[in-house]
Order: C-alpha cells, then sequence, then structure tokens
C-alpha cells in the first residue's frame, strides 16, 4: 500500500479493474480492501513473531515463496500480515528506519564510486559506516564526469535548506555511462514529486516523515521498477534484520489514509510561509514588513525562490514545494534563542509531522552555519503560524540583549 503513493500504476488487477480513474486519496484508503479477510474496519496488530503450521496434508515449504504475495506467514522477520498490507501489490519495501534502507540501497547498488553532495548528514554518516566493509569506495562530486557503473545519489528537495536540483539532469548523464539513479524523495513525496518521472531508478524515503506524518513511527521506504529487484531488497531485509515492526506498519497504514490531504496542506502552507519570510528578508532595517521588522533575516531558500529554474522546478515538482526550509538570521544567539520563543512551532529535530518544528540546525549536525534555522511546517492555519513567527521575530533581539 506504501506503493500506491510512490508507484500508483502498480496496483494488482482487481484493484486495477475497480480504481482505474480513482484518485490518490481513494487508492490510498482501498488499495489493500481485497488483500486480507479481516472483518475490522481497521487492520490488526499482530505481536506473534511465529505462526502456526498447516494441517500435515499442506505442511510443504515452498522451494520458491513469493514474500510479495505470501500463501501464509511463518516468521515474522520475513513477512507478517500488516506489513504485507502495507507493501500488498507495488513495488515498495519498507525498513525499520530511513538509515536502514539507505544502507540497504548501498548493499544492493555495491557501486565502486557514489557521486553525492550535500543533503542529509545521516546519510553521510551512514556511507562512511558501509565503507568499513568497502574501504575501495570512491566518493565523487555529483557535477564530476562519470564513468560505466556508477551510482548517482540525488536528494531533492535537499535536507535542510529545501532547494530542488534538476532530476532530469543528473538522469540523463548517469543513464548515458550505464550507471543507476537514486533519489531520496523524503522532502517531496508524491503527489508533489514523482521521482521516477523525471528518470529514477530506486526512490527513497524516509517514511518516519511525511508518509508517517505524526512523530511517532520510524520507517524507511525503498520503490523500485519491478518485482525481480524487489525480490533482491526482500531478501537483503530478510538477511539484515531490518524489517518494520507490526505497530509501525498498522501506525503507517492509518497514515497513509490522510497522506495526501496532510502533504498538499503541508506544502501549500510551506510555500506560503516560505515567501513571506523571503520579503521579510529583502526588508531594509528600519522598516516593517507586516508588522515584522526589517533586518532580522538575512536569506530564506525554498525550492520555489529559485527564480532562474522555476521552469524545471515546476514541472518536477508539479504537485508545489516542499513543506520544510531553512531561513537564516544576522545573529548566531538570535538563532539559538527564537525556536524557545515561540508558541505553536515546536524546538525539535525531525519534519513532516502534523504539527510544525523549529531547529538551529547546528545541533544535529555540527558542519551547519550557527545562523541557520530549519522550518518544518504542520498543518496549524497558516496566518497563526505567521503571527507566531512574526511575535518571535519581533521579540528575539530584546531577549538576547537581556541574556548577555
Amino acid at each position: 500500500m506504501v506503493s500506491q503513493n510512490i508507484t500508483t500504476n502498480h496496483l494488482s488487477a482487481k484493484t486495477i479493474a475497480m480504481s482505474k480513474s480513482f484518485g490518490l486519496t481513494t487508492k490510498l484508503l482501498h488499495a489493500d480492501d481485497g488483500s486480507h479477510s479481516e472483518a475490522g474496519i481497521a487492520p490488526s496488530i499482530s505481536v506473534s513473531t511465529t505462526f502456526r503450521e498447516p494441517i500435515p496434508e499442506k505442511l510443504e515449504y515452498p522451494s520458491d515463496p513469493d514474500p510479495s504475495t505470501p500463501d501464509r506467514h511463518i516468521y515474522s522477520r520475513y513477512t507478517t500480515p500488516v506489513s504485507t498490507r502495507v507493501e500488498k501489490d507495488a513495488h515498495a519495501i519498507t525498513y525499520a528506519s530511513g538509515i536502514a534502507a539507505t544502507t540497504t540501497a548501498l548493499v544492493h547498488l555495491g557501486p565502486k564510486r557514489l557521486a553525492i553532495r550535500d543533503g542529509y548528514h545521516g546519510v553521510h554518516v551512514s556511507i562512511e559506516v558501509y565503507k568499513k566493509s568497502r574501504p575501495d569506495l570512491e566518493l565523487i562530486d555529483i557535477d564530476d564526469e562519470f564513468r560505466p557503473g556508477d551510482v548517482c545519489w540525488i536528494e531533492t528537495p535537499l535536507n535542510p535548506t529545501g532547494e530542488a536540483r534538476n532530476l532530469k539532469h543528473y538522469a540523463d548523464k548517469i543513464h548515458a555511462v550505464g550507471g543507476r539513479l537514486i533519489v531520496d524523495s523524503t522532502f517531496a513525496p508524491p503527489p508533489l514529486q514523482d521521482a521516477f518521472a523525471s528518470g529514477a531508478d530506486i526512490v527513497l524515503h524516509s517514511a518516519t516523515k511525511y508518509l508517517g506524518g505524526h512523530s511517532d513511527l520510524l520507517c524507511g521506504v525503498l520503490a523500485v521498477k519491478d518485482l525481480q529487484e524487489w525480490h533482491a531488497l526482500w531478501h537483503l531485509r530478510t538477511f539484515t534484520g531490518n524489517m518494520m515492526g507490526s505497530l509501525e506498519s498498522f501506525l503507517l497504514l492509518r497514515s497513509l489514509k490522510t497522506f495526501e490531504l496532510r502533504v498538499t496542506r503541508q506544502a501549500a502552507s510551506g510555500e506560503a510561509l516560505a515567501q513571506w519570510l523571503h520579503k521579510i528578508s529583502q526588508t531594509p532595517a528600519g522598516q516593517t514588513y507586516d508588522g515584522v521588522r526589517g533586518g532580522c533575516i538575512r536569506r530564506v531558500w525554498h525550492a520555489t525562490l529559485q527564480e532562474q529554474d522555476q521552469e524545471w522546478v515546476k514541472k518536477q515538482m508539479p504537485g508545489g514545494g516542499p513543506a520544510c526550509f531553512t531561513i537564516e538570521l544576522e545573529d548566531p544567539d538570535e538563532a539559538r534563542i527564537l525556536p524557545y520563543l515561540l508558541e505553536l512551532f515546536i524546538p525539535a529535530t525531525s519534519l513532516g509531522g502534523v504539527e510544525s518544528l523549529i531547529e538551529q540546525r547546528y545541533l544535529s549536525d555540527p558542519k551547519e552555519d550557527k545562523r541557520r534555522l530549519r522550518l518544518s511546517v504542520g498543518l496549524e492555519n497558516l496566518e497563526d503560524l505567521k503571527e507566531d513567527l512574526r511575535q518571535g521575530l519581533n521579540k528575539v533581539t530584546e531577549k538576547v540583549k537581556e541574556r548577555t
């Protein structure tokens, strides 16, 4: 069912027959209706690690079981009833976390050279861990010349800035030498962006963020284009022990039912808030914009603020820009204190949940500029979020003076 977000064309024959013209939310609500026999509307949470064997006449362990459509469940590291419902009828596979999906992708692709630049710092730490078993792995920049067999790893939009990268450009470049493109689309899940349509071979999501959307589950997802590659990834997951638990599978199924409604609203509010803050950043000191003093914000990053790139940005992200982006204040002490002057934005790491978060990214990634704050926009009313930032930005200078 996760896959209905990511590869919505890969539905079961039964589902296609009844829902060819259905929209994304309808598919998310009903895609797994025919895949189980439960009477309950909400799925059950199976906590069992092992399952009863059938009667002796049917006790034949299949020599080539298909884990995507199991006739029965044997052991929870292989499949469980609720996790099978999450992954039903498409080529997406879940993991215990986004980092688990990242590590599995590296093992699966096994590159000799990996092209990557910037993005989520946890991915770079995972690569360093992976290099302990592959010390010959060469890291190159995404704008270096590619060779046959290279893997290009593109995160777009970027964490933490929300800036977009041109997927078609890098897809054409890596495919010209026979390499593969993996896209981390965590900041822009469908319906904001379909990375496959822009040339991705594998799409990664930290489903902890928007797919989960309630700050209460850890999950990673890899989506691929065919069942054979899905089976290879399932095998790796099974024998590296990266299975997502039944409770998390249950929570993810719950979250997917409201996924499109949440993400589209968050994206619209995020874009509007970024544009509003950008106008404040363009306001000189001594003047005000919409009740906020000028000169307090140096810069705002967001995909919709890449003026020279808007033609391809809009084509790549037809559903709108990300709900998570970065602002840079004039003073690092103001960036440290502002999160604690806000009433609606919660000072916390992570993103994608229904509640808005704000974080001085230096606290999670020491390489980041201390003046920068990452904002994750939730489902609160836009005008309420503006007022929260308005009062905080107008107070923060005096609060810094009081503490120094």
